[in-house]
């Protein structure tokens, strides 16, 4: 093989429009866009949701349920993923964040009683469940709750 054997492979390339060259072209005088409104103007363009004056979907659909706005979203952890750790380890946003067991900071950490705890830590949360209190103060641990 020769550089002068090495030939261009065949690329489809489509000629651009050029409108507005005189009526014998196809595309004269209006370039295509019709007479008049809108669409016939520079700088036209279309809003993503138009259905050409149509009522929109977006409108027609009924409205349902109720988004409160000042709701706390709290992040869950059970009892189970912080039973492995050393007694007296201090469990709290920190510790949880340096775990891998909260990833994003909601509005606090909410401790549920799901799991068997045998080591006695101290965790400090927003909220806790009533068996999850239990749970971690007979195991020997003791629980804060932060406001």
């Amino acid at each position: 093989m020769n550089l002068s054997d090495i030939k261009a492979t065949t690329i489809q390339r489509k000629r651009r429009k050029r409108v507005g060259r005189g009526r014998g072209s196809g595309t004269g005088k209006t370039s295509g866009k019709g007479f008049k409104g809108a669409s016939s103007r520079s700088g036209y363009q279309m809003k993503r949701l138009f259905e050409g004056g149509q009522t929109p979907l977006y409108r027609r659909l009924p409205k349902r349920g109720f988004n409160n706005i000042f709701k706390k979203k709290y992040n869950i952890i059970n009892i189970k993923d912080i039973a492995n750790l050393e007694n007296g380890t201090v469990v709290d946003l920190k510790k949880l964040k340096d775990i891998g067991l909260v990833k994003k900071e909601l509005d606090g950490i909410k401790i549920l009683g799901e799991g068997e705890i045998a080591n006695s830590i101290i965790v400090n949360a927003h909220k806790f469940s009533k068996a999850a209190m239990q749970k971690i103060k007979t195991a020997g641990g003791e629980v804060k709750v932060l406001s």
